[in-house]
């Protein structure tokens, strides 16, 4: 664990989180995919897409990355409730430190997206825009 000043860094915390991640994806050769996909969506970047993150996480390969982490999240065999029940593992306690849970409340994000191939995308209603239209 990388500490700083004996203080966890987020890049350590980061790390132990995905992980706990990789556990639920029944094969180790796709941890090295979810690191990058991960990194991808926190870099900045207006597209999420995995193309451009491809191109923020490993410049120097871009087109080996971009197949990487179009193979994961499009093909690769994982069950999206195992890494769900890891995730709820891992936020529920930070919820209920101060107590249980009274109300929830989720606020409806989404992103505007021009084309139909990112994971999630669809014709729906987008509170960025006010309207349905084509968002994640």
């Amino acid at each position: 664990m990388d500490l700083q000043d004996g203080i966890e860094t987020s890049e350590s915390r980061f790390a132990a989180y995905v992980e706990t991640l990789a556990s639920a994806l029944g094969h180790a050769d796709r941890v090295a995919p979810l690191k990058a996909y991960c990194t991808g969506l926190l870099l900045p970047g207006d597209r999420k897409s995995v193309e451009p993150m491809a191109a923020r996480v490993e410049p120097g390969r871009v087109q080996a990355a971009h197949q990487s982490l179009h193979h994961f999240v499009a093909k690769a065999d994982w069950s999206d409730d195992a890494v769900l029940g890891i995730v709820r593992a891992q936020v529920l306690p930070a919820l209920e430190r101060q107590g249980p849970i009274r109300a929830w409340i989720v606020d409806d994000t989404g992103f505007p997206k021009k084309g139909k191939h990112s994971v999630g995308v669809a014709r729906q209603y987008c509170g960025q825009l006010g309207k349905q239209d084509n968002c994640q």
